[in-house]
């Protein structure tokens, strides 16, 4: 109900209400902090995905009715709280430098979603604005700079999650938009039920008191519905984005309450006195529609999470051939990498034949797992040669190939028993400052590590399908595995399994490898394909299209697995529909802080006048 404010009182208009204590200033910077600590805790090798829930409802109350630039501080905040401790392992070899770096630019975008979340978040329905802006952030994330960097999608904090299934809905996008839109939405849900509680109780209140027609003793909740501008429960009003604040009266500097908000205020002489239920329903429906559509959509989706085999099975190995130190410097044991899985290639051959392995139909290695280019070098080309004659299947192999002018390329080589190396796929998303160095003589100046990259890697243009023994594989590359793209187009080249060979050894003992793996089980989902991620110091793991691990090594121990998985050729709507999820997703955000925008002009002029 719109408030009508009667005149107050001198002896109102005398008092001076006490100042604020200091320390509730940090109450919310405080709120938004831990809001990004807990989206950390939510991310493997830790199970607690729901965790994700309270950060964003933290988040929501952190950022509903702040100003623009308000938003942006409590977002980096809450960026920081995140991406410091989830990127930590970033700094494992070449010191923290490269990792405060890194976490700092990337919070950008987290405060770029705090300033749209703030901006949203007076309108009607704004869990659901909130939730977009968010997406809208991480799309553009992905993207920019330097092709992107989509670690730390909230989705891929998912993997053990309720909200798994919406992957193969729409992708990590969708995924990502549920959690967040329940999490605000339980926010909006708490809110809107402490208006009503407040109403209820100020208006029996009332009712009991006999106030007379003479003075105001208008007593307001302090909380508004979710269409208000400016509420006293949210700490303060502000008049940016969306609405107009209090004026202020001269005498008194108290809240005189003009504009356009709908409070829960009581007139207690001369206005209209609001019945418990009077608070418009619209609020709580949109937040408990917030709460109730993830979760009704995550159960509708699980029908699409399938693991059986359409097009039969395929006994697929993985090898593990470790490294023999941790660190930046294991380019330099490269010669005892490719002998480990050789090593280990010829091991399980002798155990397939003495009946204590099952033959494979195929044998995956890692990324970088010859480092030695077997183009180039006669004696790297015979041992691989012979590892795979002894398995007597097709053998894919990561190596670094050097040719003699131009950039290096990060290759998978697909070797024939017979015939040698008869395919290769070079990968397509080489990392910044990993694989190349952008700028590097002004990174130089910051750190000189730089110059361990003393040659840069070049991107590869096509995309990677093997027939491995009439198996279709897709292959994504390690840090590919994080951005939507890379892995899709293997899907809809004909992939019927996908493999994801990567190096670690340079991240350690660090959780890298854990969030990694997470990214191929949320992947598996959302294309229902097999996934088979074989590393050179671990965790190799083989995920089945529903998202289960079904065998797993440890790390930075020499290892191979041998399991039958199911093979899938059938497209979930998630790799049908690509970034068209994303991109409604983005126009929604899009509509909604134009729609604010909007207001926040109206309401200026109407002032003005």
């Amino acid at each position: 109900m719109s408030a009508t404010i009667t005149p107050v009182d001198a002896s109102a208009a005398d008092t001076v209400p006490a100042p604020a204590p200091r320390w509730r200033r940090f109450v919310r910077p405080g709120a938004a902090l831990l809001s990004g600590l807990l989206l950390y805790l939510s991310f493997p090798p830790r199970p607690l995905w729901w965790l994700a829930l309270p950060a964003f409802a933290l988040l929501g109350w952190s950022l509903r009715g702040r100003r623009l630039r308000a938003g942006f501080g409590l977002g980096y905040l809450a960026g920081l709280g995140f991406l410091l401790p989830l990127l930590v392992w970033t700094g494992e070899e070449v010191g923290p430098g490269p990792w405060l770096a890194l976490a700092a630019v990337e919070a950008l975008f987290v405060a770029l979603a705090g300033l749209g979340i703030a901006a949203v978040s007076r309108l009607p329905w704004w869990p659901f604005f909130a939730a977009g802006v968010w997406i809208l952030s991480e799309a553009v994330r992905a993207r920019v700079p330097f092709g992107g960097f989509p670690w730390g999608k909230i989705a891929f904090g998912q993997a053990d999650g309720m909200f798994l299934p919406l992957a193969a809905v729409g992708g990590t996008p969708v995924l990502g938009f549920a959690v967040a839109l329940c999490g605000f939405g339980l926010y909006e849900a708490y809110r809107q039920i402490q208006a009503r509680r407040a109403a209820e109780t100020e208006t029996g209140t009332v009712r009991d008191e006999d106030t007379g027609t003479g003075g105001d003793t208008r007593t307001g909740t302090g909380a508004g519905s979710g269409n208000d501008v400016g509420t006293g429960a949210e700490g303060g009003t502000d008049s940016e984005a969306g609405g107009v604040g209090p004026a202020r009266t001269p005498a008194t500097g108290t809240p005189a309450r003009t504009g356009t908000g709908t409070g829960t205020g009581i007139e207690a002489a001369g206005g209209a006195r609001p019945r418990p239920g009077t608070l418009p329903r619209g609020p709580l429906v949109a937040a408990a529609l917030a709460v109730l559509v993830p979760v009704a959509g995550a159960l509708a989706a699980l029908p699409l999470v399938d693991d059986s085999a359409e097009d039969g099975t395929a006994t697929v190995a993985a090898v593990q051939g470790n490294v023999p130190r941790l660190g930046l410097d294991f380019n330099s044991q490269r010669r005892a990498v490719l002998d480990n899985h050789v090593a280990r290639t010829r091991e399980l051959a002798e155990d397939v034949k003495a009946g204590r392995a099952p033959q494979p139909d195929f044998v995956l290695w890692p990324e970088n797992s010859s480092d030695i280019d077997p183009y180039a070098n006669a004696d790297a080309a015979d041992v691989i040669d012979g590892a795979v004659r002894a398995i007597g299947v097709p053998t894919v192999i990561g190596a670094v190939i050097a040719p003699e002018t131009g950039k290096l390329r990060n290759t998978l080589i697909e070797w024939d028993p017979d015939r040698g190396p008869v395919a290769t796929y070079d990968k397509r998303h080489v990392q910044p400052f990993g694989e190349y160095i952008p700028m590097r003589s002004l990174v130089r100046v910051f750190n000189s590590n730089v110059d361990r990259v003393s040659r840069d890697f070049g991107a590869g243009t096509k995309v990677g399908v093997f027939d491995l023994a009439g198996t279709k594989v897709g292959l994504a590359t390690c840090y590919e595995a994080a951005f939507d793209w890379a892995v899709r187009d293997t899907v809809t080249h004909g992939a019927q399994l996908i493999s994801v060979p990567s190096n670690n050894a340079t991240f350690g003992r660090s959780e890298m490898t854990y969030q990694q793996l997470a990214m191929s089980r949320v992947r598996a989902v959302e294309h229902s394909r097999s996934v088979v991620v074989p590393v050179t110091s671990g965790v190799s793991a083989v995920i089945r299209p529903d998202g289960e691990i079904v065998a797993e090594t440890k790390m930075f121990t020499p290892d191979v697995l041998v399991e039958k998985v199911p093979l899938r050729s059938s497209l979930t709507p998630a790799t049908r529909m690509g970034t068209l999820p994303e991109a409604l997703l983005v126009a929604l955000a899009a509509a909604g802080l134009g729609w604010s925008a909007f207001r926040s002009v109206r309401a200026r002029r109407t002032g003005a006048e």
